[in-house]
């Protein structure tokens, strides 16, 4: 969330922010909410400090009837304290709810307008031109009798699968392959939960609850399934104070990822694009504001890299300001070319990296403290997709495709993998 105590001096800057977005806020409510905090925090210090210094008079030697007036004016001041602390406690409580409508500025080289205005950056690679009829993911995989949507509907349901065959074998390559690439670049490896509680969730910027949640919640549990490595890599530090000499931490979880997908619909959810379950490899970085945007190159430059390896025709996009979530300052994404998607081919989003400024730390209470004065300071969080694995398989099969049905291993796979072409198994149909 944003810093309350900057609504009113950098109204101009929140409202057009806001206006870009396309997201209407109550500025002024916010403001008064600020301000009745405020004075509640001034009196409930007064009436504190009115209450220590009566707790020091009692320390002197009084007479029967002064002690007793003494403890009567005691007992006030104590009721006094907690109904000015209660009082607090829900003024604040309605400013963060406030707050939390409210979502984090916008760098000013992010395009405006909405997804249709999304600038590119570059290309790499040209798509392929293909000598035969080129089929989309979803016939190559049952092609190499890798991928079951059917069985996957009667255990579960719509949208979700089983893989089998050489796609398990893709599947776990295409993990151990994007690890090694951060790896090799300072980060450090987990494996997260697969769950996190609500306030976690809800820190991170994803809302939990609501018709339009992308949010499993478990029955009889206080927990989410996560939709992202994302949200438990940003709990990882809940209220901690990190030395800004240990700065900038990079992380890299492995997590399934779960997903609603509420509202999803049409040619572009096809197969495997948008699933409400995938594999990710996530990377997640704490650092300080003055290298958060330097961080957020170095994040686009890493998922370059590895799908740059995966021999994938891609572009990169700076994301315009209407299609931005609430905490991203600034979002960019890799496209990969689809041959299987529309009537011709067309790009789909295979990776996206965040630089989310102070507004996920102020939620999740996450400080560093500067070295050489002492002071504590938010940290500044990104994160950045690494691999998606469903996406990635996508853009695999369709791109790497043979006339016989079996598809190319790209070179920097298939020590992974084990082979250099997928192929279906002898005995099947």
């Amino acid at each position: 969330m944003l810093d309350p105590r900057v609504l009113t001096e950098r109204r101009d800057d929140i409202l057009e922010s806001c206006r870009k977005r396309g997201v209407q806020v109550d500025l002024d409510a916010a403001i008064q909410m600020h301000e009745r905090a405020a004075a509640a925090q001034t009196t409930l210090n007064e009436v504190g400090r009115q209450r220590n210094e009566h707790q020091q008079a009692g320390k002197q030697k009084l007479s029967p009837e002064a002690r007793e007036e003494h403890s009567a004016e005691g007992r006030r001041l104590k009721e006094a304290v907690a109904g000015l602390e209660s009082d607090l406690a829900d003024a604040r409580a309605n400013l963060d709810e406030t707050l939390a409508t409210f979502p984090n500025f916008i760098h000013p080289d992010v395009p405006e307008g909405g997804e249709e205005d999304s600038l590119e950056l570059r290309r790499v690679g040209d798509p392929r031109d293909f000598d035969f009829t080129a089929r989309d993911h979803l016939a190559v995989a049952e092609g190499l009798d890798g991928i079951d949507f059917e069985a996957g509907a009667r255990v579960a349901g719509q949208k979700w699968y089983y893989l089998k065959n050489d796609l398990v074998l893709l599947e776990l390559a295409l993990q151990r392959y994007a690890l090694d690439v951060v790896l090799a670049a300072g980060f450090t490896p987990f494996i997260t939960p697969d769950v996190a509680r609500p306030e976690i969730v809800d820190g991170i910027g994803y809302s939990p609850k609501g018709p339009e949640t992308q949010i499993y919640s478990l029955a009889n549990a206080d927990l989410c399934l996560v939709g992202t490595a994302e949200i438990t890599l940003g709990g990882l530090h809940l209220g901690e104070i990190l030395r800004e000499a240990d700065l900038p931490l990079r992380y890299a979880g492995i997590s399934h990822c779960y997903r609603t997908e509420a509202g999803s619909h049409g040619r572009e959810s096809k197969g495997l694009y948008r699933v409400h379950q995938f594999t990710k490899v996530e990377m997640f970085v704490f650092t300080t504001p003055e290298t958060s945007e330097a961080i957020h190159a170095e994040l686009l430059a890493l998922e370059e890299q590895i799908f740059a390896g995966l021999e994938l025709p891609y572009r990169v996009v700076d994301i315009a300001s209407g299609d931005l979530g609430a905490p991203a300052f600034r979002k960019y994404d890799i496209e990969a070319w689809m041959p299987g998607r529309g009537d011709a081919g067309e790009w789909g989003e295979v990776t996206s990296t965040s630089n989310c400024t102070d507004y996920q730390a102020r939620r999740l209470r996450v400080r560093l403290r500067r070295t050489a004065t002492k002071k504590t300071e938010f940290a500044h969080l990104l994160n950045g997709t690494a691999i998606a694995n469903s996406r990635a398989i996508v853009a695999l099969l369709e791109n790497h495709q043979r006339a016989d049905g079996s598809v190319a291993v790209p070179e920097a796979l298939q020590p992974y993998v084990g082979r250099d072409v997928l192929r279906a198994p002898k005995n099947s149909d």
